[in-house]
């Protein structure tokens, strides 16, 4: 194994991986292992932790194992999917229950009641949130009211976000959450470092069931040698979509990146400066670094890569993901057909929990390319509407930096240069998620004296710029405006 290389641990949405990564970011191997689903009820979205746990330790120690051993390995950096929330007792490190995934509805009654108390406002301006399911507050308050070995532990009771589990149990027992996680709770204000009481108290969340707030990259702690084989270093913390900006170099006010993987996920940096928005944005920290933070306003839509698995997996319309590039490209349009992709409700701008998804415009002569077409069309839609809310708060995109997997379908990406009429620059390595934890570790281990210095990790990168038609343009956008109008009551952007 080359010396010095870099282990990231990438725990997504419908999928865990581990990846070996040079100093200079190449890629020396990867497994990937994928993660069962559960939908126990409409709206509600489960996993297993202890799945989610022994699949990623299983990837770590294959990739490991192929590689010769864990010497050469500098350290270990962690990137997760956000807001999903695991509860476990710390005497047995089991769960006391299923995680609840960030996509999950349960808890919309519970954020209508805070909304109606008028908490809103407050909750708005201490944490840069919206008042919604998908943050990881009303998730703990139910596990506490509604999992009955979870209250009794008391003071055994652990909760947290993915990386805080992955990393109690890589070390045996160290708790704690990075900054750009901890943001995602709602129980976090934006300028303060630690779980603020206010919060905890509405919430109702007992501060010592949560983790240490940290800092993205440092020496955090030594994962045991009986998981890899060596106490390697766990240098790198990250959710998901702060890893990819941090992957992807937008650090500098200004810099704008989508990440399309089960979500579409849009971050603008506002480099030191907190951020605000009158348009149902979020405010997000991307890094913190001895105690200093970057920030980004962002942009969560709640269905993207999980359309594509649901055409194949429920509709049974394709085998493979990869089939739905060539399914776009067989047909001129989409045939008349327009869908709402609310499969878990509708995100950022628009925030509509309770939306249930629709397809309209069918008739004897729709395909099921047509069908594929008209679902892969709904982000580009819902990006245009996202970029209109960032213009309204004075965030204007000049190029749009993409990665994720989805963004290895290149109708795709052209579509979305298309639709908002600005380049689009997708990386050659479409993977800058983990690529972004592989920086924060070599920060933290000493490899790279700071991110910008890591950035020499980056991939070479393709540009695509718009070609489509202004008249089609404003076609497509007319059609789906109507639908939201019609169908939803959204006449404009909140």
């Amino acid at each position: 194994m080359p010396q010095r290389s870099l282990l990231v641990l990438d725990e997504g949405t419908t999928s865990t991986r581990a990846i070996l990564y040079s100093r200079t970011g190449e890629t020396l191997g990867i497994c990937q292992a994928e993660l069962t689903q559960y939908y126990p009820q409409p709206g509600r979205v489960e996993h297993d932790a202890a799945e989610i746990w022994t699949k990623t330790l299983d990837c770590a120690r294959t990739v490991i194992e192929r590689a010769g051993s864990a010497d050469g390995i500098a350290a270990i950096g962690i990137t997760n999917q956000r807001e999903t929330v695991v509860a476990w007792d710390r005497e047995t490190g089991e769960p006391v229950c299923r995680a609840i995934v960030w996509q999950d509805r349960r808890t919309a009654d519970r954020c209508r009641e805070l909304a109606l108390a008028g908490h809103e406002a407050m909750i708005r301006d201490k944490t840069g949130l919206v008042l919604d399911p998908y943050f990881s507050a009303t998730k703990m308050r139910w596990i506490l009211d509604n999992v009955p070995d979870a209250r009794a532990l008391g003071d055994r009771l652990a909760m947290g976000t993915i990386e805080s589990w992955l990393v109690w149990k890589l070390t045996g027992g160290l708790h704690i959450s990075d900054a750009s996680n901890a943001s995602r709770t709602m129980l976090m204000a934006l300028d303060g470092h630690d779980w603020d009481d206010n919060l905890l108290a509405l919430h109702g969340v007992p501060r010592n069931c949560l983790p240490e707030i940290a800092d993205n990259s440092g020496l955090f702690g030594n994962a045991l040698p009986e998981w890899l084989g060596a106490p390697v270093p766990v240098c790198g913390l990250a959710g998901d979509q702060q890893s990819a900006m941090i992957g992807q170099n937008c650090i500098a006010p200004g810099d704008v990146k989508l990440t399309l993987g089960t979500g579409a996920f849009v971050l603008a940096s506002t480099g030191t400066r907190l951020p605000h928005s009158d348009h149902r944005l979020l405010g997000t920290v991307i890094a913190q670094t001895g105690g200093v933070r970057s920030y980004a306003l962002e942009g969560s839509i709640f269905a993207a890569g999980s359309l594509v698995k649901w055409l194949r997996d429920e509709l049974c319309m394709i085998g493979t993901s990869g089939e739905t590039e060539s399914l776009a490209r067989s047909v001129p349009d989409n045939g008349g057909v327009c869908m709402i992709p609310a499969l878990s409700g509708l995100g950022a701008p628009y925030w509509r929990p309770e939306a249930r998804g629709m397809i309209d415009g069918l008739t004897h002569g729709t395909s099921r390319a047509h069908i594929v077409r008209a679902t892969l069309e709904t982000i580009a839609h819902q990006m245009h509407d996202l970029q209109t809310a960032y213009q309204r708060d004075g965030s204007q995109w000049q190029t749009l930096r993409i990665d994720g997997g989805m963004s290895a379908n290149e109708w795709i990406v052209q579509d979305l240069a298309d639709i908002l009429d600005l380049p689009v620059e997708r990386p050659h390595d479409v993977e800058t998620t983990a690529l972004g934890a592989a920086m924060l570790a070599s920060v933290g281990c000493g490899m790279h004296g700071t991110i910008a210095e890591a950035a020499v990790m980056r991939p070479d990168i393709a540009r695509f710029t718009p070609q489509m038609a202004p008249s089609r343009r404003a076609e497509r956008l007319s059609r789906w405006h109507r639908m939201l109008a019609e169908h939803l009551g959204i006449d404009d952007l909140p």
